[in-house]
């Protein structure tokens, strides 16, 4: 039962990543780097208020290796997806990216206690395919050019680098999540130093904007990396992969609904793909 709420836990991370394409879209023309700093900042405060206000300041402390494993995931991965962005087609790169969750679940079967079966391996690719077809239908351009190149090289690290930090981070289930409010504040501190070095500011107008860039601090780039550091410690961690598939779908089912994009068979096919490769990994579960 525990493990089942875990589970529960981790996939509300999904939902709110969901929401990640809309929310930046609605914060404007802000920079990469500066975005990323404002709403990991928003995120760390807010998680440090909870920790502070539930009396468990004290749990903020954690081991060395737990510390490099969440900054160096946090950060690594989002600074390797924003450059990947910048470098090559959005759309190849965001395919090569979404490799993560069949690394998440092909890298679980390492992890002690964790069986790999056929099952899992088949829910992933089946629900990869849904992810192949939702992001075909944009457009891919595999450009052969250097700059393109060494784009797809940070997507795929990117990938690695999430599939990674999700996987060890099991191995510290007996640390609690606190921790994460610091792991977003150190984060927040590198994307500054990327911005002020790399970027030129830009103020965001208006109050809808500042809006979408709450929204995205207290959601997810907040609440999203807590519930998914608790999932994938406690619950199953092989279907939270494949579950993690729903995200593009969501997000582009979202953009719809806020109309910054138009409804086709081809979302209705990538959806019903990912629904079927969760349905198959979660079978005799």
């Amino acid at each position: 039962m525990q493990k089942q709420r875990a589970t529960l836990i981790g996939t509300l991370a999904i939902g709110l990543w969901a929401s990640l394409a809309a929310l930046t879209t609605a914060a404007g023309t802000i920079p990469a780097f500066e975005l990323l700093s404002l709403s990991f900042f928003i995120g760390g405060v807010a998680g440090l208020g909870v920790v502070v206000m539930r009396g468990r300041v004290a749990r903020l402390k954690a081991p060395r290796e737990v510390w490099i494993v969440g900054v160096g995931g946090l950060f690594t991965y989002h600074a390797c997806y924003f450059l990947a962005l910048r470098l090559a087609p959005p759309a190849p790169a965001s395919l090569i990216n979404y490799l993560w969750p069949l690394l998440i679940v092909l890298l679980s079967g390492l992890l002690p206690g964790e069986t790999l079966k056929l099952r899992h391996i088949l829910g992933a690719l089946t629900a990869f395919a849904g992810v192949v077809v939702l992001i075909y239908a944009r457009g891919i351009n595999f450009h052969a050019d250097t700059r393109a190149l060494a784009g797809f090289a940070l997507a795929l690290c990117a990938a690695f680098v999430w599939a990674v930090y999700s996987v060890v981070s099991r191995r510290f289930g007996d640390v609690p999540s606190d921790p994460v409010a610091g792991f977003c504040l150190v984060t927040a501190a590198l994307a500054g130093v990327l911005h002020f070095s790399f970027e030129r500011t830009i103020v965001p107008q208006g109050f809808g904007p500042w809006l979408a860039i709450f929204a995205l601090g207290l959601g997810p780039v907040g609440l999203a990396f807590y519930v998914w550091d608790y999932g994938v410690k406690h619950g199953d961690i092989r279907f939270l992969g494949v579950a993690s598939y729903a995200a593009p779908v969501l997000s582009t089912l979202l953009l719809v609904i806020c109309g910054f994009a138009a409804p086709t068979l081809t979302l209705a096919l990538a959806a019903g793909l990912i629904v079927a490769g969760a349905l198959i990994a979660r079978r005799g579960a």
